[in-house]
């Protein structure tokens, strides 16, 4: 994984697929159990975080891409 600041609250990362695999299905696992101890607005963020990973994977399978 490398990380890379291109302004203070903006980071590009690049990682492995299993790196970027394993980052994922932590954050699914966190939304779909819900533990208690973790805020309703982080699992809000993290739903959305998702959604939006999701949309990018479906672009990157796209035809022509």
């Amino acid at each position: 994984m490398e990380l890379e600041r291109l302004r203070p609250t903006v980071l590009r990362g690049t990682f492995h697929a299993y790196e970027l695999a394993a980052l994922t299905a932590a954050a699914r696992y966190v939304v779909e159990s819900s533990p208690a101890d973790v805020p309703e607005e982080s699992i809000g963020q993290l739903t959305h975080l998702l959604a939006d990973y999701d949309e990018q994977v479906r672009k990157l399978s796209a035809p022509g891409t």
